[in-house]
């Protein structure tokens, strides 16, 4: 797969696909772009050095390089972390590996409509090492012959710099339309559902189960993949369970789960108790990559066995927020929902009693609504 220009076609159709008579308001542009996606590019001519390391890529030759050198329990003590990624490249020793370039590939994307090499934003490069507390580079990575190759680091929603004049002129976008830095698409997602109180939680329940709560204090801890991103003058900290939909969706089809939710009591508990994962293996809230998928005893009835599957998943989360909480960020107060698993009332109506808080679905969940709302902040400040 050319991951590389399918990204930039994709981008350009996006531009081609905004309407003609809208072009000319546009005054910013940001976007969001998946975490630990990491591409290293020549420095002077931006050329692409290798295939992309995707989000989900583990580069454990370089952990045990990482680990000696990083914090315990640092975010990127991760075999998928960008840092890593950078790390294993680094060490296969090409030549000019000193003139190169490490961007993520929200970076890449926008530095290919403002032309500014090497510019990134502190949700992006959390995962390389990126210290948002202080706004710096940790001593510990600057003394890396590799630091070299870190790019600049802004708050998500700066202005970078104006469109270049070719995009301009291509689709009849305004002389001083401006583009800004972004964000990972999680943190865009969150961005989009308005939670902006220290206690808004979003869970997004998707293929996996993932938490973010926004505190007033800095959680991290790699050991449950727990970690805390900066936004503005608070902190959104996050973990992701591997339980959620992707299971749901092996034992039940999208008819089945419509039909049978239907059925389903949510004032009534389930005294069904399973911990329901496709494969061994869980991370938050219990750190085990040995626990095993907990599926039975099934009853006759498949709405009683959904009922108890849809409330353990809620139990789950319900673990997951009260660790948050036992590492010290502050109590969840209230849930919006964000993903498939938002479309279920039912499901919506079980979590709010077993989480003992106001849950409900998020207005706006799209991550790109959140991309929008750092264009707005960056034009704001123009």
């Amino acid at each position: 797969m050319d991951w590389v220009n399918s990204w930039k076609a994709t981008l350009f159709s996006l531009l081609e696909d905004i309407p003609i008579t809208l072009r000319s308001l546009v005054s910013s542009i940001s976007l969001d772009g998946t975490s630990a996606t990491t591409l290293i590019l020549n420095s002077e001519s931006g050329e692409v050095l290798c295939q992309p390391f995707l989000y989900n890529q583990s580069c454990p030759d370089a952990l045990p390089e990482v680990k000696s050198i990083a914090p315990a329990n640092h975010t990127v003590c991760s075999g998928s972390s960008t840092l890593c990624k950078l790390v294993s490249w680094w060490n296969l020793k090409l030549p000019n590996r000193e003139s190169a370039v490490l961007l993520h590939q929200a970076d890449w994307l926008l530095w290919l409509l403002h032309g500014r090499l090497g510019v990134s934003d502190y949700n992006n490069a959390l995962k390389v090492g990126y210290d948002p507390e202080s706004e710096s580079y940790p001593s510990w990575l600057i003394s890396q012959p590799y630091s070299q190759l870190l790019p600049v680091v802004q708050a998500p929603g700066t202005s970078i710099g104006n469109l270049k004049e070719s995009i301009r002129r291509q689709f009849g976008f305004p002389d001083d339309c401006i583009v800004c830095t972004g964000t990972t698409d999680s943190i865009a997602a969150f961005l989009a559902a308005r939670a902006t109180e220290p206690g808004k939680a979003v869970t997004s329940l998707g293929s996996t189960l993932a938490i973010k709560l926004l505190s007033t204090k800095r959680v991290d801890d790699a050991r449950y993949g727990v970690y805390s991103h900066r936004l503005d003058d608070k902190w959104l900290v996050g973990g992701a369970s591997n339980t959620g939909g992707a299971i749901l969706r092996q034992l039940f089809s999208d008819e089945q789960l419509e039909t049978l939710s239907r059925e389903i009591n949510p004032t009534v508990a389930s005294p069904l108790d399973y911990y329901p994962l496709k494969s061994s293996g869980e991370r938050f809230p219990i750190a085990d990559p040995n626990l095993a998928p907990r599926l039975f005893p099934r009853p006759n009835s498949d709405v009683e066995y959904l009922h108890g599957i849809l409330e353990s998943i809620a139990r789950i989360e319900g673990k997951g927020y009260k660790l948050l909480k036992e590492m010290g960020a502050t109590e969840a107060e209230e849930v919006l929902t964000a993903g498939g698993g938002a479309k279920n009332d039912k499901w919506i109506k079980i979590r709010e009693r077993v989480l003992g808080l106001p849950v409900s679905k998020a207005v706006h969940t799209e991550a790109s609504y959140g991309a929008s709302l750092l264009a707005l902040k960056g034009a704001k400040q123009k």
